[in-house]
């Protein structure tokens, strides 16, 4: 079901844009990458929970989850694409913000301390997102095995998890999207 080219041409035509734009990290850049347009459409999220599929599959953890809202979208599309193919595996979502009523998390979903969990996230640029869900998850007592994307916007972020013990896999790089321009 993972067709890499239709997932570029439906990222080009629904959430590339070019001007000037500063990201979440505060860096600036000539373009941006809002995939929740693709996360948050029905042929993104097959195409998205199909190729993160096939990358867990190689060594299958217990969890799938990362930072709300954003990866919120890609850990369902994982799940049910996993449900469709009879694989297990349970998401959760770590919180920006501790929860100020009921059991006040940072982490939620059906965990268990020790379990392996893969992080995912939609875009990486520095990692800083995906890097507090790690810390969040470990502080759970989970075992953080890698960290999976949609795009690696190539600005030091595979770097950054690899200097903690991480290892980055994504779908695609801004050049499978034809994009050489460096942040400014």
């Amino acid at each position: 079901m993972y067709d890499r080219q239709a997932l570029v041409a439906l990222i080009k035509e629904t959430a590339l844009a070019f001007g000037d734009f500063t990201l979440a990290s505060g860096k600036k850049a000539s373009y941006y990458l809002d995939c929740r347009k693709v996360t948050l459409d029905s042929r993104g999220a097959v195409l998205i929970g199909s190729g993160m599929l096939e990358l867990l599959r190689r060594d299958m953890p217990q969890l799938v989850g990362g930072m709300a809202i954003g990866a919120d979208p890609i850990t369902a599309a994982i799940l049910t694409i996993a449900g469709m193919q009879n694989v297990p595996l349970r998401g959760v979502m770590v919180r920006k913000e501790l929860k100020q009523h009921g059991a006040g998390k940072f982490v939620e979903g059906p965990i268990a301390p020790g379990e392996e969990i893969v992080i995912v996230e939609d875009v990486v640029t520095t990692g800083g997102s995906s890097l507090l869900a790690i810390e969040r998850c470990e502080a759970a007592g989970l075992r953080v095995q890698r960290v999976l994307a949609i795009v690696d916007r190539q600005e030091g972020g595979r770097e950054a998890f690899g200097e903690r013990g991480y290892k980055l896999e994504t779908l695609l790089t801004v050049r499978d999207l034809g994009i050489e321009q460096p942040v400014r």
